[in-house]
């Protein structure tokens, strides 16, 4: 048999705790093999993809690819895209998109225009993120990550506000990264997608 290949993400005793709360995660240790895996915790979800992107401090051992590595370092390692972010308003998707760019240098231009036809974006590209549904920001955060060629992808509450054709098209994309095996993708709150997706592990803290 093939040997399983090697995580892209492994972690080591964190621990995550808004300051003069109790820790939400104390001591947790995982790891993420390529491919997707699905977020199951009862509570702290957003906290816990927040400080593996980086923007929510957590204390840690931290290993990418096998190097010590701090969350927040190394330019395209991780895409945690925020579509409730309000300094989105003001920017077209193809805007954001050249701002996203020098954060992922492995994007992908051909996959941006794929996906923001599969998510039905281009009636869309002249208007201002500010103008556009909480759906339709989702499936630009989507559109970009899909494209950005992260090692490490972090999606939280992916199928929110997707219709039926957007959901069968992340469906489609997401099966089809698992099948490349080259990238980890961690979705907190898959609703809709739980059952049909070829998931690499659950992560259940």
């Amino acid at each position: 048999m093939p040997a399983d290949p090697p995580p892209i993400l492994q972690v080591q005793d964190l621990r995550l705790a808004h300051p003069g709360q109790p820790p939400l995660f104390d001591g947790l240790s995982f790891e993420l093999p390529p491919g997707l895996t699905r977020l199951d915790a009862e509570r702290g979800k957003t906290s816990l993809l927040r400080a593996l992107a980086g923007t929510l401090p957590a204390t840690g051992g931290f290993r990418l690819d096998g190097r010590s590595w701090l969350p927040g370092e190394g330019a395209g390692s991780v895409a945690a895209i925020d579509p409730r972010d309000p300094a989105w308003d003001p920017l077209t998707p193809d805007a954001l998109a050249e701002r996203l760019r020098p954060r992922l240098p492995r994007w992908q231009p051909a996959d941006w225009e794929r996906h923001l036809a599969r998510f039905g974006l281009h009636e869309h590209r002249a208007k201002t993120l500010g103008m556009l549904s909480t759906g339709s920001r989702r499936k630009v955060a989507l559109a970009a990550t899909l494209a950005g060629g992260a090692r490490l992808n972090l999606l939280d509450e992916a199928t929110a506000g997707l219709d039926r054709p957007s959901l069968d098209a992340l469906e489609e994309a997401l099966a089809a990264e698992a099948a490349r095996g080259d990238r980890a993708w961690l979705l907190a709150a898959a609703w809709g997608l739980e059952d049909r997706l070829p998931w690499a592990g659950v992560l259940a803290p």
